[in-house]
């Protein structure tokens, strides 16, 4: 009987769309990015491009054309003597396609 390997996105399809998009990134720079249409977002580390993807799509029903991900290392710090570390977290940038827009609730997510 052979066994056959089960691809990574059967894996994350199976935990939820939900679970893969933690939340928009809001800053100066993912603003700037939004007039080339660019969108941020926190991602699950676990997640690849095809799982971003089709979160992005079926959540927010609109058409990605292009996918960048950054794997982000937390930063070392330290009170006293006891050092610690930040957790490590992926970013991903989601660019849609022309006339398409993210919107939560009826309200753009991101104003220009």
């Amino acid at each position: 009987m052979a066994t056959e390997k089960i691809p990574s996105s059967v894996h994350n399809f199976r935990r939820g769309m939900r679970d893969v998009l933690i939340r928009p990134v809001i800053t100066e720079k993912s603003m700037s990015l939004n007039s080339d249409n660019k969108y941020t977002f926190l991602v699950d580390i676990k997640a690849n491009k095809f799982d971003i993807r089709n979160a992005v799509e079926s959540i927010f029903d609109v058409t990605v054309t292009k996918i960048t991900t950054v794997r982000v290392m937390g930063k070392m710090k330290r009170r006293g003597r006891i050092y610690g570390k930040r957790p490590d977290y992926k970013k991903a940038y989601v660019t849609l396609k022309a006339g398409d827009k993210i919107e939560i609730a009826g309200v753009p997510l991101f104003e220009q």
